[in-house]
């Protein structure tokens, strides 16, 4: 029996795939050699798979955890009639790498677009793990582990904070809360955590943000629900 090596993360950005990865690095301590699609994808004809030809080679010479981001770049859907021949011979051919890769290199490849994915990509990953969006709860987690490490209390429950931060990413969660210290840092003990977290969520609920259709808005997705159903941005200006 060998031990399963190929890992498939898919979910929105913000939520972790990257991290996940680099935690499975640390874990197993094994360097993380994370694929460069700039220096990867070629113009010529073979060039691609050549290069792809040297990266398994590589990746095969010594234990590591290969890290595939953004993975539909390369592994996309065969049968998609815009694509040209160049780009069903790297699929096909990386397929193939795959699975020639020993067990002692882990390869890991992350999405946000899943559905673009080869049908055939999805066979060759043991490990298929979903990474959506977090709910409130799972939010208040991590804003409680910021606020647990903060010199002042933050004058409003971490459960409180994640509702009035929305429908947001982990990432977006963890940058609101490095705003946060920033300010107190910068302050020099002259301005109160509680007075820039409260600051902070006023300016968190005017930002601006992109909505389902493309158009962006400047009303917060946590916002009052009358306040986003009225006329467009065009309409109303």
């Amino acid at each position: 029996m060998q031990p399963r090596h190929r890992v498939l993360l898919s979910g929105p950005p913000g939520n972790g795939k990257t991290s996940l990865a680099e935690a499975i690095a640390e874990g197993l301590a094994l360097p993380l050699l994370t694929v460069r699609y700039d220096a990867l994808v070629g113009a010529y004809l073979g060039e691609t798979n050549a290069r792809l030809a040297k990266l398994f080679e590589f990746a095969r010479s010594t234990p590591c955890v290969l890290f595939f981001d953004e993975f539909d770049a390369v592994g996309k859907e065969r049968g998609d009639v815009h694509e040209t021949g160049e780009i069903k011979r790297v699929v096909s051919f990386l397929l193939m790498q795959l699975d020639q890769l020993p067990s002692y290199v882990v390869a890991v490849a992350a999405t946000n677009h899943a559905e673009l994915l080869d049908r055939a990509v999805w066979r060759r990953f043991q490990l298929r793990i979903d990474m959506p969006a977090p709910d409130v709860d799972r939010r208040a987690v991590l804003v409680s582990r910021f606020f647990d490490a903060w010199p002042e209390p933050a004058g409003i429950s971490p459960l409180q904070a994640a509702k009035r931060l929305g429908d947001v990413s982990f990432a977006e969660v963890f940058e609101f809360c490095q705003n946060v210290r920033r300010r107190h840092i910068l302050s020099i003990g002259g301005d109160s955590l509680r007075r820039i977290v409260a600051e902070e969520l006023e300016l968190w609920a005017s930002r601006v943000t992109l909505w389902a259709d493309g158009r962006t808005s400047a009303v917060s997705p946590s916002a009052p629900r009358r306040a986003r159903a009225g006329r467009s941005p065009e309409k109303s200006a």
